[in-house]
């Protein structure tokens, strides 16, 4: 019994712009499923059969608040040229330079054209085979806390946990990394950004969603009513979706 992480959810205004945005920022292609939804997906993506992530733009009628939003992409890039390229090119795509008190990093702090922040990493080694997002980082108060109840929860590798991050990657060492980083702050607000997670075939959602909630998730109702996918929290209170295979 096993989920693995499939969708990068960003709730939006106009899913259109964002998706766009971040289809272009990637470098993938936009899918539109339906009115209200855009996703942006690496040529053959199988979200039956995920091995990386893809991004999916939901609309709602509340805008961003100032809030830091407690999940956030970092972007790869292979050479300080690259890093100062790919900065020029986002920001002519509609991002603007976001402050977030991160002071003198050697990375770049953005945001989308909703305020939805990221980084653009320097160059790192770790990064160098993961695709365009080197990592989906989750803010958080505990990581042990977060590695014990994530490394139950999905059958992505936990490489390395700490008192200040848990660090997960695909079983099959491809794609981008999973990161929850101690960080100061209590949760103020719903997350604008968070993870969808998919059963493995033959797996039984209803089972699995039975299984979080004994690891001690909650659920949670934003308001979807009848849908095929259930809304859940993790025990710091992130939320995240699973969804139905059909």
């Amino acid at each position: 019994m096993t989920l693995r992480p499939v969708l990068v959810n960003i709730k939006a205004l106009d899913d259109s712009v964002v998706g766009r945005f971040w289809a272009e920022a990637l470098g993938w292609r936009v899918t539109s499923q339906e009115p209200g939804a855009t996703a942006a997906q690496p040529v053959g993506f199988d979200w039956l059969d995920p091995v990386t992530v893809c991004v999916d733009v939901i609309a709602v009628p509340e805008p961003k608040t100032t809030t830091k939003n407690r999940v956030h992409l970092d972007l790869a890039t292979t050479s300080a040229a690259h890093q100062a390229e790919l900065v020029a090119r986002l920001k002519a795509l509609g991002a603007t330079p976001a402050h977030v008190g991160q002071g003198k990093v050697p990375w770049t702090v953005l945001a989308d054209p909703e305020g939805n922040e990221f980084c653009v990493l320097e160059p790192r080694e770790i990064y160098r085979d993961t695709g365009p997002i080197a990592a989906v980082v989750v803010d958080c108060a505990d990581p042990r806390a977060m590695a014990r109840f994530w490394d139950e929860a999905m059958d992505w590798t936990l490489h390395e946990v700490t008192d200040d991050h848990a660090v997960w990657r695909s079983a099959k060492g491809v794609g981008p990394y999973l990161e929850f980083l101690r960080t100061p702050g209590v949760k103020t607000v719903p997350d604008r950004v968070h993870l969808d997670l998919v059963p493995d075939p033959g797996d039984d959602k209803a089972a699995e969603v039975a299984r979080l909630r004994a690891l001690g998730a909650t659920d949670l109702d934003v308001g979807q009513g009848d849908v095929p996918w259930t809304c859940l929290a993790d025990p710091e209170g992130h939320e995240f979706c699973v969804l139905a295979r059909s």
